[in-house]
């Protein structure tokens, strides 16, 4: 007995779905039932925005630039229903994405131009913005960027004295529960960029954001770090996948 069809080539029948199975046309052209669906979801797109569309439809409107003659709700529902929501599908990591049938290299690049796009917009609202009076943007920031990360990332947020975010850099990256950090380092370049205060933030792959006995550790020697040479360190945030802990809220500073 033959293998089924690849996915890319033929939808799987699992999926409800207003359309038939993607075949192409003699001359060429994308098949009427194809072209008229996605006339009607780019018009209710710009019609209504986001809002106006589950997860599926919205990503359905990225996979048709990379697959331009297929029927690409079956693999939007897969896609989904393998990264659980739009926020994981665009960060999963390239391998784990090219795992999934149907997923090629055109696919994987529309997927990531589209999460740079999202990252991009989301730290242009941060620098060199007033960090304390635009704490929801800094978190929203931080969502962004590291809640769905699959391995665990240490970054520091570099303020001036009126608490404006001049840096945000990455200064290490981790497995899935552990991050090597060196207070020493992170002291010598806040420093060399002249910071008068700090913010750190990592993330928990796991989901859960309760500190770590050694989370609080190293928290505490960046701090006295920190302070021998007068800079201030305001706070420490773990990103989890739907919750965020601030050690200041929670007494750890």
């Amino acid at each position: 007995m033959s293998d089924p069809p690849a996915f890319a080539e033929k939808p799987l029948s699992l999926f409800s779905s207003d359309e038939a199975p993607a075949t192409q046309l003699p001359n060429g052209r994308t098949p009427s039932y194809i072209a008229d669906h996605r006339k009607r979801l780019r018009a209710r797109f710009l019609s209504g925005g986001a809002q106006a569309m589950p997860d599926y439809e919205l990503l359905e409107l990225v996979l048709f630039r990379a697959i331009p003659r297929q029927d690409v709700k079956p693999l939007a529902h897969n896609l989904l229903e393998t990264f659980g929501d739009f926020n994981g599908v665009l960060s999963a990591p390239f391998l784990r994405l090219t795992q999934v049938k149907g997923v090629g290299e055109a696919v994987v690049t529309e997927l990531k131009i589209v999460e740079a796009a999202a990252h991009r917009l989301a730290r242009a609202r941060v620098m060199q913005r007033h960090v304390l009076s635009g704490w929801d943007a800094l978190l929203d920031y931080c969502r962004t960027t590291m809640a769905h990360r699959v391995t665990e990332q240490f970054r520091v947020l570099f303020l001036d004295t009126k608490n404006t975010l001049i840096a945000d850099e990455e200064q290490a990256r981790g497995t899935v529960n552990h991050v090597p950090v060196y207070p020493r380092e992170v002291a010598k370049r806040a420093l060399e960029l002249n910071a008068s205060a700090l913010i750190l933030v990592h993330n928990h792959p796991s989901g859960d954001p309760t500190p770590s006995d050694a989370d609080i550790d190293m928290t505490d020697k960046i701090n006295a770090a920190a302070q021998a040479l007068g800079i201030a360190l305001h706070d420490h945030l773990i990103i989890g996948k739907s919750r965020e802990l601030s050690f200041r809220s929670e007494g750890f500073l």
